[in-house]
């Protein structure tokens, strides 16, 4: 009812709301609130003696129904408590104006007549993030972590208020948006994508169905403060300037990337007030993070490890770095060598103009610890403009342009580098795109580098074995590409882990077909090269072109991907003798990147006559892990041992290797085990491994169990003789009546067949019950279903528990290696068109 003062009572929700349970909802008056009064509606599981309780504040146009899922999935011993502020909700309308101090003191007078005991985690979301924040100002205290959702404290300079905010904000639209019609509710549902089911939307329409219950909803987007003489301007600057007292209590931004409100700009800022904050972003999520993606699983893990969090970390090392300390840069043999009749430079006089750029990259107001992509294609330019940035203490951002143009732009955005270091290209393409950070050609510090060269240099201490070196990014091809974060330790222990397994010297020499392990060639103290090809696309590599790079360096190591390798050996009719010879001279040949299959091993080790044919395996977190030789998978085929998935050897020197078994829906479950023959997800341990993950906490979280771990996502086993065994991902094992299947073994075995060029096996229908589809490559013109000889003979080298057979005329497979199936793509087509739908292209 609302009285002659506009005050409404407040009351309790419909007791038909999805996903909200009655029995949470209470009410509460605090007697103090404007010296009369008022009554909030809250949702609380009233935990009695909660080891921790979460305070949840709602922004703008939501209520506590937002927080029903958190309310629902905690843990014994943790209360949760998301309140409706007053005015919004359920909560007594009082018919006043509630600034934002106004409504800190409301939340402290509820949160003292609730008498909470016990420590307290403050989350919050929206505008309801700011206040908060202003709650836990006040309660350090017994504040044991904050977490916030898509939500500002302060308008960055430069950049303008969110669009929406202002057009919503201007007094021709704001009452018709948010009072007389429902529309701004309508909008902010309409932010998510896929849309939120029409049951939530009900829900969150629920307290705000009449024009005398929305009028807060005015007076929230009335009082964002986008003037300085706004009268909350003085508070809300008050919260942002005094997060440093938070600087001691673990803090958590859980981030929806695609808010067209608060955006990644609004992360950033609050990443920079609170450097110590754990970040999950969302890259497909909006501004209800929490309604696009399973953000409060993380929350309540992240809660569960506030404890630990409590002990006192490991001090960092102090020692300086030794990837710049290599005893053959003051030498005068080749560095680099000039592909495409490019100069080449000896190592005197590649340290001379690292030091240069260094020099040039301090003058463009480059700092230690800011971050630097470079988009430069391999070859001299990018090693000297690397390790110019490591000299000066930045840290890296490598953006393989194998990812594609969309994977390029989502992998800038979530590292948002303070400087963009590219050729021409890539600096138009950055300015177009708007990708973060100052902009810097290539082509200046080559200008800079010439006249700098003979100069000396006051250059910065070298940074610490412990300080941060580099944001690399995985292919994306088994899910979203994810930064990989590496300390300059990790590297300098990956780089030594290569000299040992491979025995390199300052004798050996690199033509290396795969970007970033010739950029360990200036580390490793060799010279280097990259033969001419188009890096984002390995199979443009040919014979001439890699003979040619061995040559110009007089090559004794190879380095190049299965995909690369298959063009080479392709194409190897057009080799010269002087190719040849070249070839005849050189001692190894490593494949990576994808698994590599032996008849292809073979065929190079035809070209490489005298060379050791070696495959380590290992992943853009840890490499190498393990490694295997042709000799030896020659053997295993000569013992029969061939044809359970792929061998990758045994572990390197310093490689711990485990296997997490899976449970009977293919999913990793259970504690580490190294018992031959159990198949399970591989977990490995080194001291080349990463750091951590880019502004994913929980990705890392996850996989870093046992703490000092890494979940590879990769399924397989370790045989009687320690050798391990890798049988596909974690996210494509087949959970079939019978048990899990893992794909590469049946892939195999179909791969036999002679008129099979390659296969992939998916499951199709529920899990624990689906049935194993295969699809196989062959020179049909469209695809297609296979005819019954072709099924028959699938069956009779795979088993009769293949389903169906589908025919395509090529497999997808990754934009980096070429060479990665995406099993995940071919399931979704596969059970559509096995549906009746259409068989289109995968």
């Amino acid at each position: 009812m609302v009285d002659a003062a506009g005050e409404i009572a407040a009351s309790l929700p419909p007791d038909d709301l999805d996903g909200l349970d009655p029995a949470w909802s209470r009410l509460v008056r605090v007697p103090s609130t404007d010296g009369v009064g008022r009554t909030w509606h809250l949702l609380d599981n009233q935990v009695a003696d909660p080891t921790v309780t979460l305070l949840c504040v709602h922004g703008n146009p939501s209520w506590s129904y937002l927080y029903r899922d958190l309310v629902r999935r905690a843990p014994d011993g943790v209360r949760v408590i998301a309140v409706d502020q007053l005015e919004m909700g359920f909560s007594e309308r009082s018919g006043t104006v509630r600034r934002l101090a106004t409504r800190i003191d409301d939340l402290t007078q509820l949160t003292d007549e609730l008498a909470l005991t016990g420590p307290v985690v403050s989350v919050g979301h929206d505008w309801g993030g700011a206040i908060s924040l202003g709650w836990a100002l006040r309660h350090v205290d017994r504040l044991a972590g904050v977490v916030l959702m898509n939500t500002a404290v302060h308008q960055p300079e430069g950049s303008p208020a969110p669009g929406l905010i202002r057009i919503a904000r201007s007094k021709p639209v704001l009452r018709n948006l948010t009072v007389r019609t429902p529309g701004f509710v309508t909008g902010a549902l309409g932010l998510s994508y896929p849309p939120i089911p029409k049951a939530v939307q009900r829900g969150f329409y629920a307290p705000y169905r009449s024009a005398d219950r929305r009028a807060a909803i005015a007076e929230f987007v009335g009082d964002i403060p986008l003037e300085p003489d706004h009268p909350s301007a003085g508070p809300l600057d008050a919260i942002a300037d005094g997060l440093d007292v938070l600087a001691d209590v673990p803090v958590l931004l859980v981030w929806g990337a695609q808010d067209r409100v608060f955006s990644d700009l609004y992360l950033h800022d609050l990443e920079r007030r609170m450097p110590h904050a754990d970040v999950h972003r969302y890259p497909k999520a909006s501004h209800f993070v929490s309604e696009d993606a399973d953000a409060f699983g993380p929350i309540l893990e992240w809660v569960d490890t506030l404890d630990d969090r409590r002990q006192q970390p490991a001090s960092p090392s102090d020692r300086p770095t030794r990837l710049l300390d290599v005893p053959a840069w003051s030498g005068n043999t080749v560095a680099i060598a000039g592909a495409d009749g490019a100069p080449d430079l000896t190592f005197a006089d590649y340290a001379a103009r690292v030091d240069a750029a260094a020099a040039w990259l301090i003058a463009e107001g480059v700092c230690p610890g800011d971050r630097v992509a470079l988009m430069i294609p391999p070859g001299a330019n990018l090693a000297v403009a690397l390790y110019a940035a490591w000299r000066i203490g930045a840290v890296i951002v490598l953006v393989d342009s194998g990812l594609g143009p969309r994977g390029m732009n989502a992998a800038m955005r979530v590292a948002d580098p303070a400087h963009l270091l590219g050729i021409r290209r890539a600096v138009v393409a950055a300015r177009a795109l708007r990708w973060p950070g100052r902009r810097l050609s290539v082509d200046d510090m080559n200008e800079a580098v010439d006249r700098l060269v003979e100069t000396e240099h006051d250059l910065p201490p070298l940074p610490t074995a412990d300080d941060p070196a580099a944001v690399v990014f995985t292919s994306g091809a088994t899910g979203p590409s994810k930064g990989v974060l590496y300390g300059h330790r990790q590297l300098e222990a990956q780089r030594d882990a290569l000299r040992r397994l491979y025995d390199i010297t300052d004798d050996d020499r690199l033509a290396a077909a795969f970007a970033p392990f010739a950029l360990y060639g200036p580390a490793l103290g060799i010279a280097s090269i990259v033969p001419d090809m188009d890096v984002a696309a390995p199979g443009t590599l040919t014979a001439t072109a890699l003979g040619d790079a061995a040559v110009s360096v007089d090559a004794t190591i190879v380095f190049a991907s299965p995909a690369a390798l298959v063009n080479v050996v392709a194409t190897a009719d057009e080799l010269t003798d002087a190719h040849r010879a070249m070839f005849a001279q050189v001692r190894l040949v490593l494949s990576a990147g994808a698994p590599v299959r032996a008849s292809l091993l073979r065929q190079v080790a035809a070209l490489f006559p005298n060379a050791a044919i070696r495959t380590p395996y290992g992943m853009t977190e840890c490499l190498p892990v393990a490694d295997i030789s042709l000799t030896d998978l020659d053997a295993l085929d000569a013992a029969g041992q061939l044809g359970d998935g792929v061998c990758v050897g045994r572990p390197v020197a310093g490689v711990d290797v485990a296997i997490r078994p899976l449970d009977e829906l293919g999913g990793p479950d259970g504690d580490l085990v190294t018992t031959p023959g159990v198949t399970g997800e591989v977990v490995v341990r080194a001291a080349h491994m990463r750091v951590g993950y880019d502004r994913l906490w929980y990705t890392e979280h996850r996989a870093s169990n046992p703490e000092g771990w890494h979940a590879t996502g990769d399924v397989g086993h370790l045989d009687d003789s320690g050798r391990l065994w890798v049988g596909g991902r974690i996210g494509h094992v087949i959970a079939t009546g019978r048990g899990a299947v893992t794909p590469v073994r049946l892939e195999q075995q179909i791969e036999t067949l002679g008129d099979v060029r390659a296969a992939a096996v998916v499951g199709v229908g529920p899990k624990g019950v689906q049935q194993l589809v295969a699809i196989v490559e062959t020179d049909t013109k469209r695809p297609r279903l296979a005819d019954v000889e072709l099924v028959d003979a699938v069956r009779s080298v795979a088993g009769d528990d293949i389903a169906a057979v589908l025919e395509v005329g090529a497999i997808p497979v990754d934009r980096r290696h070429n060479s990665k199936i995406d099993r995940s793509r071919l399931g979704k087509w596969a059970e559509r068109v096995l549906a009746g739908g259409r068989i289109g292209t995968p």
